[in-house]
């Protein structure tokens, strides 16, 4: 029988795993039940976890034990079941079988589900633009630390103005900077290394170094131009990908690997030749695919972003020195308009979180319609 109960962090659940009922384990990226919780004894503990917790308390399902029929679950179950438990209509449903035993106020899952709490991320390409962009909403969503990956020996100015906003948020959040090469596999493994043996844990990656380099006659390419974008673009997401999912799997916890490839990589941008760039984005979406279906038996989603014209840092040195661009490329897509790195914050959040636990092989577009002329 479903009864009404409330999320529990694992580490408070497994203080009282002897009781004779389940609660689904939503702490730090666990699945399954957990056969710790009291009904009683939950209202008691409301109060402080409420308190503790840094997201809303919400639904989730408690199944009081009759002697092992658990152990008969049918296995399709099993496999259909939110690591979350019920949410959505599936909550409202259990909360209606409870038939209002533990009188409380109802609370949406949906945050539940977005919530990165007590997760751990790495995100290359962070010392600024979309890079430093994406780390900041991991946080936002409750990540316990984001480590930020990037060339420079020391963080710049937009980097640390960005840890300091952190800081003041008193969530608990950490921003944290990393200087390590993209391109040095061993130099990446060790990078992934150093943060689980501190952390514990791997729970999402955001491999979004890269680079751009100026036009170039594809008949006259220079071969160590070409290789060298390359390089960060294509070597140095595999290495970052790498660099997360080997500790993914050591710690045997699930994990969120998004690669950011550009549209550049299924369109070739009208007018520009960016033969390089446009190859490296490419293999970019490929690599995703492939690691998703060697991955996924592990747990481990892969999946790729595809910006289409944002206005970076990145993009303003190629943007600001040709004014008439702007008009050009706001005028490629049905918006009229150039993206922001805001408005790539919301993909990144669904992505790296279990609302898009069943999502993994998949190329995100946001490109204000570019593709849909």
């Amino acid at each position: 029988m479903m009864r009404n109960a409330f999320m529990l962090p694992l580490r408070q659940a497994t203080a009282i795993r002897r009781q004779q009922c389940v609660v689904w384990r939503i702490g730090g990226g666990g699945t399954g039940p957990v056969r710790v919780v009291n009904p009683a004894l939950v209202q008691q503990l409301l109060p402080p976890l409420q308190h503790q917790a840094r997201r809303p308390i919400s639904n989730c399902a408690v199944r009081c034990n009759a002697g092992n029929n658990n152990n008969n679950n049918n296995k399709s179950q099993q496999q259909s079941s939110s690591p979350l438990g019920p949410v959505g209509v599936a909550a409202a449903l259990a909360a209606a079988e409870g038939g209002g035993r533990m009188e409380r106020v109802v609370r949406p899952t949906i945050w539940d589900e977005f919530a990165l709490r007590d997760r751990v991320a790495i995100v290359s390409g962070g010392n600024r633009g979309l890079g430093l962009e994406m780390a900041l909403v991991l946080i936002e969503m409750g990540a316990r630390t984001v480590y930020c990956v990037d060339l420079p020996a020391q963080p710049g100015k937009e980097w640390v103005a960005v840890q300091e906003y952190v800081k003041r948020m008193d969530d608990g959040g950490r921003l944290e900077y990393v200087s390590a090469d993209v391109r040095d596999q061993k130099a990446m493994w060790r990078v992934g290394e150093d943060i689980g043996d501190r952390e514990g844990r791997m729970d999402v990656c955001v491999a979004a170094a890269g680079i751009l380099k100026a036009h170039r006659d594809c008949l006259e390419y220079p071969g160590e131009e070409f290789e060298e974008v390359m390089k960060v673009n294509t070597n140095g997401v595999l290495f970052t990908a790498q660099a997360a999912g080997r500790q993914m799997v050591r710690f045997g916890n699930r994990g969120s690997i998004i690669l950011i490839a550009s549209m550049s990589g299924s369109i070739t941008n009208k007018d520009h030749a960016w033969v390089s760039y446009n190859t490296s984005k490419s293999a970019v979406l490929q690599m995703a695919r492939s690691m998703a279906c060697e991955l996924g038996p592990k747990g481990i989603r892969v999946n790729t972003l595809s910006p289409g014209h944002i206005y970076t840092s990145m993009t303003a040195a190629y943007l600001d020195a040709q004014p008439h661009l702007y008009e050009k490329w706001s005028g490629l897509n049905p918006l009229g308009r150039l993206g922001r790195p805001d408005e790539l914050r919301g993909v990144i959040a669904w992505l790296a979180s279990d609302a898009s636990t069943f999502c993994t092989g998949s190329d995100i577009l946001v490109s204000g319609g570019h593709h849909a002329w």
